[in-house]
């Protein structure tokens, strides 16, 4: 009887997840994973103290635009979503970084949760002289993207990569990953924090 009750209890909480995936009711769908974004470090346990994100590294969700909309300076890594506000703390700068070299040709790979029709992917990366131990704002990032990858409205599949030449750089920095629906008035936001 018990092994039955097992069974029938994780077969229903498999079906409501896979409704939550299916209707989009889950908050967001998606994380950058490579490098490791601090949605992936809280996700995994690698970092503690991280809040509701340890429970949802897919779910930081904000208006797209960026940079023009989107969250507010300070409340980036987070999306702009109060509940996971430890992404935006700096922890005096000792959040654990990713080894990277400058002009490395680095794989981003994003892990999707649920997939939405796309209109693009966009890195941006920290200027010269960013402070890791403060919050992030639009001023601590270069101007430009230092990739933007094209998506026309098309589905992204479960787990997408898409290849960029690192910049020159120096020290610890971040990079911050912006993947814009095409269909809603939203984008997802993940933070990555690396050591060149």
């Amino acid at each position: 009887m018990r092994k039955k009750l097992s069974t029938s209890v994780l077969g229903a909480g498999l079906a409501v997840a896979a409704l939550f995936a299916a209707t989009g009711s889950a908050q967001g769908h998606g994380y950058v994973d490579s490098p490791a974004s601090r949605s992936t470090l809280c996700g995994n346990g690698s970092v503690q103290n991280c809040g509701q994100i340890e429970w949802e590294a897919w779910s930081v969700e904000g208006y797209k635009g960026f940079p023009g909309r989107g969250p507010a300076d300070g409340k980036i890594c987070a999306g702009g979503v109060g509940r996971f506000s430890e992404l935006d703390d700096p922890r005096g700068g000792k959040w654990p970084a990713t080894k990277v070299n400058s002009g490395q040709n680095y794989a981003f790979t994003w892990r999707m949760v649920a997939r939405h029709a796309t209109t693009d992917f966009r890195y941006y990366i920290t200027k010269d002289g960013y402070d890791p131990s403060k919050p992030l704002t639009r001023a601590d990032l270069e101007p430009q993207p230092l990739l933007t990858v094209p998506f026309g409205g098309r589905m992204p599949d479960w787990t997408v990569t898409h290849s960029g030449v690192l910049p020159q750089k120096s020290g610890k920095h971040l990079i911050l990953g912006v993947w814009t629906v095409d269909n809603t008035d939203n984008a997802f936001y993940s933070c990555s924090d690396v050591q060149f």
